[in-house]
């Protein structure tokens, strides 16, 4: 490597630490440690144009370890993104475009939101897959459209996850093989040296999971590093890890100290680190001009890299017309014409069906509609009613199945159904039971934060699981999701509102939560209820009375409980509605003329749910009434429990008959 390299990375060490001090808050020990493998990823082989961060045949790049967001932003301001020096001065303040932690949509060319350990990970496992699949399916000879590798920054935190061991585990099965990671190995975490809680042989432990492992001693050595990366492309049917040995708070006076990790240096000991890293000491995001010419040089290269993909593409779409449109039509995001056309519709009421069962069958149709829609299961694939029927299985070497087996992995399936959905191109899902969500929360408050198109597929619903008792029973699941921040929760009453719930998680640009019964409930007729309309809106009138004196609402199975206790109230006088409300957040959405139409203020109700009564309050009133879980579940037939806890029709008029004495 030649003088310009070292100065190119002293001035990303330089700039990444200057926002720090600006912003007395940050992390500068991993930029200064961990900048010559970030220099020579993106200057000696990262396929990108800053001109165009979305350029679809882009290599992909993931910082992991967030936390050294600063490098990051070094990067994109210096390669010619949209990201002003103005705001690097501005890190970590309101309003700015580089936050504490990447964060996607908010800034150009940051791929993932990055910064809870080990999910930027899992989410290159997924993108990785994306690539995979897609390149298969529109490759030809001489017309490699999808042709890129998915890189990442990971840290020692990161591989502490157990995130991270549960998705380089299915990426080595995978064989993922233009999937590369660069772990910077410096020994150090916030309390002190890693082999206080940490002496496994990373080696060994990544051999074992399948993947090529590359150790570069000397993460100044730049050679070795450019080496281990052709290395590491050269291996075609393993992902690779590259463990570089860096020191943390590279140059500064607290090098190889924890203290160095998330907290800014004093004023001298930043002096003191630019002036051994030979900048001038008291001057502030200062960038040499000659670096900086190099640096944009990627601007020339990345217009050129897509500007041939583009000449590429254009003869493609001579040769191969149907499959370029269908491409652009994945891209885009867009669906089929008609691909809701024949979707399944349950007249027959005589039958009972679970809405996972629903589930499934609607699925399938789907997936002979919509090709770039593509999953799996935590291996519960046929408990969930996910498989999809004739579609394979994948795995590298095969990769134009479009079942995934994630295994019982369910935190690496969040995050890499996640990275599927940032790669763009497919469609995601990942599926287990309610209840193990638990396993998976960072992954899916990670999809509601960068408001992507993920699907997740819950079934096993509530107390209804029945023998397996409380350790298999969601109770405080449901709510927990619904305060979770632009998330779309919907727990379907029947069949033909689970069919309407696929619609919206296929339409919605946003993570969707279907949550779904094991056991087999009641059909609602669709010529005699308003399903469709209903549904979209998140709740609706189901069975309505003239003038009535109380509303009872019902989600998922409790809906035809609160049917049920219609009837009995109605012997005895009392006028009854009954709302079906699937979703609070599509409910919420609505005008406030529908929101009253549908629940009047005035009106008492009663809410049923088979799961944690918090925050129904807010549904109801404070007068109102809550049929909900206090507690736990326990171990006995689903009927059994139902009938015990309360949610009969019996014990919901009951109640509604002592809330109408009580006003």
């Amino acid at each position: 490597m030649e003088n310009i390299d070292w100065l190119c990375i002293n001035t990303i060490r330089v700039l990444s630490l200057d926002q720090i001090q600006t912003a007395k808050s940050g992390h500068p020990g991993m930029p200064l440690g961990a900048s010559p493998m970030a220099y020579v990823l993106w200057d000696k082989f990262l396929r990108h144009n800053p001109k165009n961060p979305n350029w679809f045949n882009r290599d992909r790049f993931i910082l992991s370890a967030g936390h050294a967001s600063a490098m990051l932003y070094s990067l994109l301001h210096l390669y010619g993104y949209d990201l002003s020096l103005e705001e690097l001065k501005r890190f970590r303040q309101w309003g700015s475009k580089t936050p504490g932690h990447p964060e996607y949509r908010h800034t150009p060319g940051v791929e993932a939101t990055t910064g809870p350990l080990g999910q930027g990970f899992g989410m290159g496992v997924g993108m990785a897959i994306a690539e995979c699949f897609l390149s298969n399916y529109f490759n030809r000879d001489g017309f490699n459209i999808v042709d890129h590798y998915t890189y990442a920054i990971v840290s020692d935190g990161d591989l502490m996850e157990g995130i991270s061991s549960e998705a380089a585990a299915l990426a080595g099965r995978l064989k993922l093989g233009k999937l590369i990671y660069l772990y910077d190995d410096n020994r150090i975490t916030i309390d002190g040296p890693t082999d206080i809680t940490w002496t496994e042989d990373i080696e060994l432990r990544f051999k074992a999971h399948g993947w090529h492992v590359i150790t570069v001693p000397d993460g100044e050595d730049l050679d070795a590093i450019y080496g281990a990366i052709k290395a590491a492309q050269d291996e075609k049917e393993k992902p690779s890890l590259i463990r570089i040995r860096t020191h943390i708070g590279w140059h500064s006076p607290k090098q190889d100290n924890p203290a160095v990790h998330g907290a800014p240096l004093s004023e001298e000991e930043a002096r003191e680190t630019k002036k051994a890293l030979g900048f001038p000491e008291d001057k502030m995001f200062y960038i040499p001009e000659e670096a900086l010419n190099h640096f944009r040089k990627a601007v020339e290269r990345g217009i050129t890299l897509e500007k041939n993909w583009n000449d590429l593409f254009d003869e493609y779409k001579k040769k191969y017309p149907e499959l370029a449109e269908e491409f652009e039509r994945f891209v885009k995001g867009e669906l089929p014409e008609d691909w809701d056309k024949e979707l399944p519709v349950y007249t027959d009421t005589s039958k009972k069906i679970a809405t996972r069962s629903a589930s499934g069958e609607t699925l399938n149709v789907l997936a002979d509609k919509v090709p770039n829609l593509i999953g799996g299961s935590a291996d519960l694939a046929h408990s969930n009613k996910v498989f999809l029927k004739g579609k394979g299985e994948f795995y590298c070497d095969t990769p134009s199945g479009r079942n995934i087996h994630f295994g019982i992995r369910e935190h690496a399936m969040g995050s890499a159904v996640n990275g599927m959905a940032l790669h763009g191109g497919i469609i995601p899902f990942g599926a287990t039971f309610f209840v193990f969500s638990d396993y998976m929360r960072a992954s899916v408050r990670l999809a509601a934060l960068m408001g992507i198109h993920s699907t997740f597929v819950y079934t096993h619903d509530s107390i209804g699981v029945g023998e397996d008792g409380p350790t298999h029973q969601p109770v405080e699941h449901l709510m927990s999701f619904r305060v979770m921040p632009d998330l779309i929760v919907i727990r379907p009453a029947d069949a033909n509102e689970t069919v309407e719930a696929w619609k919206i998680a296929l339409r919605e640009k946003k993570p969707v939560l279907l949550v779904l019964t094991r056991q087999n409930v009641p059909v609602l007729d669709p010529e005699k209820y308003p399903i469709s309309e209903g549904v979209q809106k998140g709740a609706y009138i189901l069975e309505d009375a003239e003038n009535p004196d109380l509303i009872l609402i019902g989600t998922g199975s409790e809906v035809h409980v609160c049917l049920g206790a219609k009837d009995i109230l109605e012997k005895e006088g009392v006028k009854v509605r009954v709302v079906s409300m699937p979703s609070w957040e599509l409910f919420f959405r609505q005008p406030d003329d529908y929101k009253k139409e549908v629940l009047p203020e005035d009106l008492p109700k009663v809410a049923v749910e088979a799961g944690s009564s918090l925050g129904w309050k807010e549904i109801v009133g404070d007068r109102g009434v809550v049929i909900g879980m206090e507690g736990f579940g326990a171990s006995a037939p689903g009927g059994e429990l139902m009938e015990r806890f309360g949610f009969t029709p019996e014990n919901v008029a009951q109640k509604a008959k002592k809330l109408l004495v009580s006003r």
